[in-house]
């Protein structure tokens, strides 16, 4: 498989990389290798490649490909993509924490929040687009009032924010939201703490187009909260349920993903217990959320979503049915149609080619 073969029907198709865990009970032997069609915004299954423990989150980087190995002994992984589009595993580092959940590439390194541990580990990217040893290991501490969730802290994500310039490192055990600015050396630097409201239990942010405001996703108490953004800074407003009035209670709601259309019209929300994608429409230039519709997911357990490159088909891994489902996204409401659905073993994260 290649980037930009064409199907049958004369349409160009682009990558994509599945995560899963190779450790539970059905999951996959590693990283999935599909290929998406976004003309239709279908997905189909090339292969897998193995060797990479417990792949929960993946991203690409053109011609590398980086994975965590979400485990009690973390580690990250690079893999190179062959002419073929199959990546080769280059080599793994150890994170110094436990089970490394989400990674980000900013200023030539790779970082890594571990979960369990809390903390948020920093490795140089070589030359080769393999991994050097780590350079960091910043530590959170503190904890919230959810006993079972909350009795330490949680890194969830890592990600740099809008302008390159500084790093923020999402942390659900301890209802807050770090900032750092990162070194030419390697190691970060600690430049704002924001908190969110007891229980919140902070998963994901995404930011607004226009880099002034950010959405948290909270998994523990299915909110979503509208923050405004200043160099590093964030300031949390109001909050808003992720579900329906009247929604049902039970199963208990757990939201995952958050992610925003490039135009800053929309933001898109996966609700796990609810089995739906959260529409909201964008309003007031960013600062303001409203719902629009809970839409069906077609699955069950929707972890991670992500938008294509054009904005015209959101994807869905749904991780309890073992199933990716495809939605036509329309422009002008925002509102989700399904297309497509491919079955996958646990899948917890879709990552596709540019």
């Amino acid at each position: 498989m290649t980037e930009g073969v064409a199907t049958g029907e004369g349409r160009a198709e682009v990558r994509a990389y599945l995560g899963t865990y190779t450790t539970w009970p059905g999951g996959g032997r590693g990283i999935g290798l599909g290929s998406y069609d976004p003309a239709t915004g279908r997905l189909r299954a090339t292969g897998v490649v193995e060797g990479v423990p417990n792949p929960s989150f993946v991203i690409d980087a053109g011609r590398y490909l980086y994975a965590v190995d979400e485990q009690a002994d973390g580690a990250v992984t690079a893999l190179a993509v062959g002419p073929d589009g199959v990546p080769e595993v280059i080599n793994s580092q150890p994170t110094g924490g436990a089970d490394p959940c989400h990674l980000a590439l900013h200023r030539g390194f790779l970082l890594s929040a571990n979960y369990s541990s809390g903390s948020v580990a920093v490795h140089p990217v070589r030359p080769d687009g393999g991994l050097g040893e780590r350079t960091d290991l910043v530590e959170h501490s503190g904890s919230g009032p959810d006993p079972e969730r909350q009795e330490g802290p949680h890194a969830h994500q890592v990600l740099p924010d809008p302008s390159g310039e500084f790093v923020l490192a999402v942390d659900l055990g301890t209802d807050s939201v770090h900032g750092y600015r990162l070194g030419d050396d390697g190691r970060l630097a600690l430049v704002s703490t924001a908190r969110l409201h007891p229980g919140a239990g902070p998963r994901h942010l995404a930011f607004h187009p226009s880099g002034r405001y950010a959405y948290i996703a909270n998994e523990l108490d299915s909110t979503v909260v509208v923050a405004g953004y200043r160099r590093g800074v964030l300031s949390p407003g109001p909050k808003l349920s992720t579900l329906p009035e009247g929604a049902p209670t039970s199963p208990r709601n757990y939201p995952a993903e958050v992610v925003v259309s490039a135009d800053g019209r929309f933001a898109y929300l996966s609700n796990r217990g609810h089995d739906s994608v959260a529409v909201f429409a964008v309003e007031r230039g960013g600062a303001a959320l409203r719902l629009v519709e809970a839409t069906p997911v077609g699955g069950r357990y929707p972890r991670h979503i992500t938008l294509d490159r054009a904005g015209r088909f959101l994807l869905a891994a749904n991780q309890n049915s073992g199933d990716v489902t495809s939605f036509a996204v329309d422009r002008t409401t925002g509102k989700l149609r399904q297309v497509g659905s491919l079955e996958v073993p646990i899948p917890v994260c879709v990552a596709l080619k540019g």
